[in-house]
């Protein structure tokens, strides 16, 4: 008699229905709208007819050669570049401290959340929340630097155009490195604690230990945390938004700031804001597929093709 077995993956197919219709409802749906628009002359507040342009690449030429665009982009790389070094070099210092075995660390759990605490804080609560600390002339942090001299009262931070930009990183880096250090943390508890064994035995140092075997075992870790840091550094919006809402003189404007200001302001030319996005979109998947291909795995591909090899030659020599 045959036994009845249970065939479990039809539960996980079951259980994956809700994600599946989100995801067609309100991702893909409106991924394949912008893109349409984005060759179309849609324009105008409650407009939903449009026609596809004579030259369908109108709207990205406008769009690219704009400066308002271009200096947003140059805005958005700037704060992400100032606001991810830091940050991933104190996430990779955390990590060695939280999970060396050599100093075991006390309170481990309360220093994770100390560190991750920021980052459960919406964004648009912080943006906020600097806007009122850094407010000239009332803002506290005026107010104690007035105090001790290092500034008078005529400096504005809000009207500066590089101290914008360096808050609005110090932001970013603040909000973000707690998470970084998380996922670095997983990715070495999650590494053969063997090798580190061996290495103790050999008499490497803790220094020799990160350098020649966490960090290279963390390559994987390292490309995910570099492509989503990417991706969301080159979406900011809630806090160069409502921190300073682009400026002084567009200088905290970024793309989705651009974007939204096409879209929702003036003539809402969402047309021009399709565009743009599908240009970020682009420049940010080809920038992922360089960060893929330079941070591979070279050993691996190596074995596995020598491997191929091998197979094939054992097949030849069976004929």
């Amino acid at each position: 008699m045959r036994r009845k077995v249970d065939n479990y993956a039809k539960y996980g197919y079951i259980f994956s229905i809700p994600f599946v219709v989100a995801f067609l409802l309100f991702s893909l749906y409106p991924l394949i709208y912008t893109t349409v628009i984005g060759f179309t002359d849609l324009q105008g507040l409650g407009k939903t007819d449009f026609a596809i342009l004579e030259n369908p690449f109108e709207n990205f030429k406008i769009v690219l050669s704009a400066p308002t665009f271009q200096l947003a982009v140059k805005n958005t790389f700037l704060i992400w570049i100032i606001n991810f070094i830091p940050q991933i070099l104190l996430a990779l210092v955390l990590t060695a401290w939280l999970t060396s075995r050599r100093h075991k660390i006390k309170g481990q759990g309360a220093f994770k959340v100390l560190f991750y605490m920021p980052n459960i804080i919406t964004a648009a609560t912080i943006a906020i929340l600097f806007n009122v600390l850094f407010m000239h002339p009332t803002g506290v942090v005026n107010y104690i630097l007035q105090t001790l001299g290092i500034t008078d009262a005529s400096f504005n931070f809000i009207n500066n155009m590089l101290a914008s930009q360096l808050i609005i990183a110090f932001i970013q880096f603040w909000m973000w490195y707690g998470y970084t250090m998380l996922i670095l943390i997983s990715g070495v508890l999650g590494m053969n604690p063997d090798m580190f064994e061996a290495a103790d035995i050999d008499g490497a140092s803790g220094i020799q230990i990160f350098f020649f075997i966490t960090l290279p075992n963390l390559r994987t870790i390292l490309l995910f945390t570099l492509v989503t840091s990417l991706i969301g550094g080159l979406n900011m919006f809630d806090i160069p938004r409502l921190f300073n809402n682009g400026g002084p003189d567009g200088a905290t404007t970024t793309a989705s700031v651009f974007i939204f200001r096409q879209a929702f302001a003036g003539s809402y030319m969402y047309n021009r804001a399709a565009a743009a996005s599908i240009v970020m979109f682009l420049i940010i998947a080809v920038l992922s597929v360089l960060l893929f291909y330079f941070m591979r795995d070279k050993d691996a591909i190596q074995l596995k093709k020598e491997e191929k090899l091998e197979k094939q030659a054992a097949r030849g020599a069976a004929k």
